[in-house]
């Protein structure tokens, strides 16, 4: 396995972090590569923007009038804030449903500062703080506009779960027959279940996501429409403080960026016409997301002051309780100089 990310403090490298990269074109012909990218992962969150897919496809935006927040959303891990509960709310409420729908189970939003606002009200967590809230809100306004029984949706066999299956494996080129799916198939912590698939099938899926090459007039227009909702309202899709947010604030619609649990990421750069996809082995984000950066920085073309804004996500600074800056969570070396040269060969 290749170390990928150091953790540093004082002179001395403190704990290391191994992963893969994959980069793959529209054709899915590997652009460059780190690591292991045959073996199967589970790729967890990071595939929200195609399970959105269908959502998008079925007409339900146009159907509800749901504002470019909520699609935004239903491609969103979030912090369960105020601007996102309330977001879930109104998508349930726009297709004639309410909280009690949704299956995707309760928990405390991800900051004190939000749990403290519900401490301080007497108010329990639900459903819509689930970081997983704006998803289930999509798949239920899907089942609606689709006409469909949107009880149980969160089963392998339900129709809506049974979409994603075929869309998620049609971008990916990634086929499962009934042996395969019992030995791919686990249960993500919303509920629903996700698949695992290699990392370069993954990253193949989502050049083709950023660039509508080969897919159906209708699948390329809904990916468009949620590239630009993401870029739109990029709030939506993470939060206060959070990378994907932070990354799709400064490059709008030439990066879409998903995080998932357990230290993977999907990415596309459309205007590069390549997907990503990539897994910090140990599942640690704060690894994951020096590594999509440093794909980030080899890849995409940007000016001094978004480059300036990028080193944020570059390497996370650890600062210790008195303040004081005690080491970083950075790239290994040769890592971004071995994704440059292998982008230009």
């Amino acid at each position: 396995m290749a170390v990928l990310v150091e953790v540093t403090r004082g002179a001395r490298v403190e704990s290391w972090h191994m992963g893969a990269i994959a980069v793959v074109d529209t054709t899915g012909k590997l652009v460059t590569s780190i690591g292991d990218i045959e073996s199967p992962v589970y790729p967890r969150s990071a595939i929200k923007g195609l399970q959105a897919l269908p959502f998008v496809e079925s007409g339900a935006v146009d159907a509800y009038g749901l504002p470019t927040e909520a699609v935004s959303i239903a491609c969103a891990s979030h912090n369960g804030e105020e601007s996102h509960v309330q977001t879930v709310h109104s998508m349930l409420a726009a297709c004639g449903l309410t909280l009690d729908a949704m299956e995707c189970g309760a928990h405390s939003p991800k900051y004190e500062i939000d749990q403290a606002i519900l401490h301080r009200a007497g108010i329990e967590p639900t459903a819509a703080h689930n970081n997983c809230s704006g998803k289930h809100a999509g798949f239920l306004c899907f089942a609606q506009k689709a006409g469909l029984d949107h009880h149980g949706y969160i089963k392998a066999e339900h129709p809506v779960q049974r979409e994603i299956r075929a869309v998620v494996e049609s971008m990916a080129s990634f086929q499962m027959d009934e042996h395969s799916v019992h030995d791919l198939c686990g249960t993500d912590g919303c509920s629903i279940p996700t698949y695992a698939m290699p990392l370069k099938n993954l990253a193949h899926a989502f050049a083709r996501f950023g660039t509508g090459q080969d897919l159906s007039p209708e699948r390329a227009k809904a990916a468009s429409h949620i590239r630009q909702a993401v870029a739109k309202a990029p709030y939506m899709v993470a939060g206060h403080d959070r990378f994907c947010t932070g990354v799709m604030d400064i490059f709008g619609e030439r990066a879409f960026v998903k995080v998932g649990a357990e230290g993977v990421f999907c990415a596309t750069l459309p205007e590069q016409g390549i997907g990503v996809a990539l897994k910090c082995w140990d599942g640690a984000f704060r690894a994951a997301e020096v590594m999509m950066a440093a794909v980030i920085d080899a890849f995409l073309p940007m000016s001094e002051g978004e480059a300036v804004a990028l080193d944020r996500w570059r390497r996370d600074k650890m600062i210790n309780w008195n303040g004081i800056h005690v080491g970083d969570v950075q790239l290994a070396e040769g890592v971004l100089s071995h994704l440059m040269q292998r982008k230009t060969a």
